[in-house]
């Protein structure tokens, strides 16, 4: 009998499209300016090649980890997406409700169109919340004080948005909301008026192109909250999100929406986890789709994905979270065919990144990677999350490794 059910998450995309209007299709799927980062993010994640090992012994296969205090079923976050009502009539709550389901740590956006509140009642499993800090410091630090109040584990700073990207999709559908819906965590905000949603350029209303690294100080003393900072890509970056009190990186361009031709993801992780140098988890986003691209950025340097568009497929295709049972299944089949058998729980007081070296036959740009899948680790934050993270006098899990090309 043929499968009535998708059987990967491309599927997912197909029948989304098909229930969407064109206006929520286009402002989902779209990208920044030519969308050449858009399609970059796949296309170097299908190019980064697994060289796995064999006859490790895979029977059992572990997918937990602890992530900045939270214990986690699997390392595949949902990542931060606003506007959710555009593709289904629950929107958030739909979206908290599956991730309730099979675990899943949701991330909710700042310009959702359900209140913090009403999410943090139907929610079952943990929630961070992802912040634009507003021209009005005053709003956003009650923004995050309500955040704290509703049992939110996080607050996730993005900081690659002092703008709207130049997204043509939504500009030739002249997008905004439907009359009825609103973004209630926004309410009251001064100074928004009659200004549009989706208004490009400076004077969009929620956000603020005068963010700068004080803020982020601001932001770490003035919450109990680690603080995530999301949208680094310059290793510079990554040490100073630290330097000034992050918790976390999250390594994203904002899945190719904002600034055109900035790099793939996953050609940015290495050099941002050897900056990081294992003193913090680091988040990875940007065109996650298979359990095999999980396992290609965490032997690059994550401590766990976030996927944003495939569970709007998920959740435009009024299939909830069917969606992440697949992407937990696809997981466990990449990691058994890869060797590694568990996430390591093992302390560890020194992590580190092994040795790149070049492999045979390859070019001086591609690198091949010979060494036990690297970890990131932040003491007392978050345990080691890697596939064999070698801890002091701990024995690591053999991998080949990943060869990007």
């Amino acid at each position: 009998m043929a499968a009535t059910l998708p059987v990967n998450l491309h599927e997912y995309e197909q029948l989304a499209r098909a229930a969407m209007s064109e206006m929520a299709w286009d402002y989902m799927a779209g990208g920044g300016g030519d969308e050449v980062t858009l399609r970059w993010n796949r296309e170097r994640l299908d190019a980064t090649r697994l060289l796995p090992r064999v006859l490790r012994d895979v029977g059992t296969v572990d997918t937990r980890l602890t992530l900045l205090g939270l214990p986690l079923p699997f390392p595949v976050l949902l990542a931060p997406t606003g506007f959710q009502r555009l593709f289904h009539p629950e929107g958030e709550l739909a979206t908290a409700r599956g991730a309730g389901a099979t675990g899943a740590l949701y991330t909710l956006s700042t310009p959702a169109t359900t209140s913090l509140e009403d999410v943090a009642r139907v929610a079952k499993a943990p929630l961070w919340f992802q912040l634009y800090v507003q021209r009005d410091r005053e709003f956003t630090l009650e923004l995050v004080k309500r955040a704290e109040a509703h049992g939110y584990r996080a607050i996730v700073l993005t900081a690659d948005t002092p703008v709207l990207g130049a997204r043509d999709r939504e500009q030739r559908r002249q997008l905004e909301l439907p009359p009825g819906m609103e973004l209630p965590n926004l309410r009251g905000l001064a100074g928004r008026g009659d200004e549009p949603t989706f208004q490009h350029g400076s004077r969009n209303p929620f956000l603020d192109p005068s963010l700068t690294w004080k803020d982020v100080d601001w932001l770490a003393r003035s919450t109990k909250l680690p603080v995530v900072v999301k949208g680094v890509l310059h290793p510079d970056d990554a040490r100073l999100a630290l330097e000034h009190g992050a918790a976390a990186v999250g390594v994203s361009n904002h899945g190719g929406r904002n600034l055109d031709t900035v790099p793939a993801t996953i050609d940015a992780l290495p050099a941002i986890a050897d900056a990081v140098a294992g003193r913090a988890p680091i988040l990875f986003d940007g065109g996650v789709r298979r359990g095999v691209d999980v396992v290609k950025a965490l032997a690059l340097g994550a401590a766990a994905v976030m996927i944003g568009r495939p569970y709007l497929w998920g959740l435009g295709a009024a299939l909830r979270h069917r969606h992440l049972q697949l992407g937990h299944e696809q997981l466990h089949h990449a990691r058994a065919g890869a060797a590694p058998r568990a996430l390591s729980t093992r302390p560890a007081e020194a992590p580190r990144r092994d040795h790149w070296r070049l492999g045979p036959g390859a070019r001086s740009h591609h690198r091949y990677s010979d060494f036990n899948l690297p970890h990131v680790s932040r003491a007392a934050a978050v345990t080691p999350q890697s596939f064999g993270a070698p801890g002091v006098g701990a024995q690591p899990v053999p991998f080949g490794g990943v060869v990007p090309v």
